[in-house]
């Protein structure tokens, strides 16, 4: 069964391949990637994680599209248009005017889909002419976003994983003491978009768990997202929030931090990496153990701005160590093929599952998965604030979708100006101007 990786010489690719190292029905593994040198420096890695597992995948690297994606029962999409540069530029302009820069969240992320829509949807395309029963599995970030776009070539066949609302769940679980050999016994009330979400319910032999835990201080301070927010302003939502909500909820704090440091995310992330496919071109034999250490700094140093002028302290080990989207692309695949039935927390479209949002929507919920497919769970109605945040953000991402597949800089402005981070129709215009004079990409997108 062959799985195909776009975006094969990202970094973080050897971390889907080690999984599958562990087992899995997968026997091929297809790295596409638009960098002949990305390539080879993952290829390198690769090639000793299967030297230490037996039974590994095979791996193929493909440098034509059509090509990789032929015979796919999967298609893996974790691109990055423009690249690490790209996300510079997007965090960047934003902090230029005030704003929040960030590669997913507020501005930037609107730039980033901008132009990266465009490219999904033909790589979805591309799907439909050659490997048209192909699941494909979406981590390219905005990953909600660009879930909707690939959705209107593919249908349902699409699905968005992110491993945010998982390590949430993990930590509420482990914080209430039913995680390990208990995992089974809960169910999860999780609702939200990617990047936009809240933990409403654990249910543990079907008592909700969640008021007992949010009356906890100790138990609450073993949640990163509670020491990001602060326990008071957790037990006035009555949810626990993804920690991406730290920028709507402390903005002027997260603005603070992020242009305090040393470095954007990207910046840093950049320079890392550029070193890292440096010196695997430079001395191939040693590329794991150079990857290795490269991401666990990586890991370590997630959030890291936020966390400090939080007072969130250091990412806890388990963190660090625990099974990420990765873990989440395997249970998913292995769900599909035939493996027991189970429930996982997706990006698939609404239909009327959260009510108040549009049926075509790419929403962020629990989903049964099995060899049937992908079903998303009913939601209860949410209350007012969160559903108001939620349609507002989703309007300003179906805006963004429409004018990276019409060219409408109307329409692009409209996003930038509706988001509730940006401030002012006039900056709206500023952020727009700059962005396509910093982006050629982008340039070519909108008219």
């Amino acid at each position: 069964m062959r799985l195909t990786v776009l975006g094969g010489g990202g970094f973080r690719v050897p971390l889907v391949y080690r999984a599958l190292a562990a087992g899995s029905p997968i026997t091929e593994f297809v790295l596409h990637d638009v960098s002949e040198a990305r390539l080879a420096a993952i290829r390198a890695v690769l090639a000793e994680m299967a030297a230490a597992h037996p039974g590994a995948p095979t791996v193929r690297v493909a440098t034509d599209l059509d090509d990789a994606l032929a015979g796919a029962r999967f298609v893996f999409s974790a691109i990055r248009v423009d690249g690490l540069a790209g996300r510079t530029v997007d965090e960047r302009v934003a902090l230029a005017h005030g704003l929040l820069g960030q590669e997913t969240t507020g501005p930037g992320g609107i730039a980033y889909g901008l132009r990266s829509v465009p490219v999904a949807m033909r790589v979805a395309q591309r799907v439909a002419a050659v490997a048209p029963d192909a699941w494909v599995i979406n981590f390219t970030n905005p990953a909600g976003m660009i879930t909707e776009a690939m959705q209107r070539v593919l249908g349902d066949r699409v699905v968005g994983i992110c491993d945010s609302p998982i390590g949430l769940v993990r930590r509420a679980a482990d914080a209430l003491g039913v995680s390990g050999e208990h995992a089974v016994d809960y169910a999860v009330d999780y609702v939200g978009l990617n990047h936009l979400g809240w933990l409403r319910g654990l249910r543990v032999d079907g008592v909700d768990q969640l008021p007992r835990l949010l009356a906890d201080d100790d138990a609450l301070a073993g949640i990163e997202e509670v020491r990001l927010l602060g326990a008071d302003w957790v037990r006035g939502l009555g949810a626990l929030p993804n920690e991406y909500l730290y920028y709507y909820y402390n903005t002027r704090e997260a603005i603070a931090a992020i242009r305090a440091a040393s470095s954007t995310r990207g910046e840093f992330l950049r320079v890392q990496q550029e070193q890292f496919y440096a010196q695997a071109a430079g001395d191939p034999s040693d590329a794991w153990r150079r990857w290795t250490k490269v991401r666990e700094e990586r890991d370590s140093t997630y959030m890291a701005e936020s966390r400090e002028a939080s007072g969130a302290g250091e990412r806890a080990a388990s963190d660090v160590a625990g099974g990420g989207y990765q873990q989440v692309a395997l249970e998913l695949m292995a769900a599909l093929c035939g493996g027991p039935t189970r429930t996982m927390i997706l990006n698939v479209r609404n239909g009327s599952a959260v009510p108040g949002l549009p049926p075509a929507a790419v929403v962020e919920v629990p989903c049964v998965v099995g060899g049937h497919g992908v079903t998303p769970l009913a939601s209860a109605p949410l209350p007012g604030a969160m559903l108001g945040l939620l349609q507002q953000v989703k309007a300003v991402e179906q805006d963004t979708i429409e004018a990276a597949v019409t060219g409408s800089a109307a329409l692009a402005l409209r996003a930038f100006a509706q988001h509730p981070l940006v401030d002012s129709v006039p900056v709206a215009k500023d952020l727009l101007a700059s962005y396509r004079t910093e982006l050629p990409g982008l340039a070519d997108v909108l008219r």
